[in-house]
């Protein structure tokens, strides 16, 4: 487990499941579409789906780029 510099133990986000959900589905329906860069995932799922705020698009956006770049790697 990673510790902090204050000797606590850090521990990371867990994201919900229907932003994983989201991002799985627009990764299998569009990837030819969607890239490696956040910053452009962010415009092409803007345009892609309705997402009512900011920050939902923002965390859709980083875990389906994070998904992209894992692709790649596989």
């Amino acid at each position: 487990m990673p510790f902090d510099l204050n000797g606590g133990v850090m521990l990371g986000r867990i994201r919900p499941s229907f932003i994983k959900r989201i991002s799985r589905q627009l990764v299998e329906k569009h990837r030819g579409e969607l890239t490696k860069d956040f910053q452009e995932n962010k415009l092409i799922i803007k345009d892609l789906i309705d997402v009512p705020t900011h920050k939902l698009l923002n965390r859709i956006a980083g875990y389906t780029t994070r998904l992209m770049t894992h692709k790649e790697i596989m």
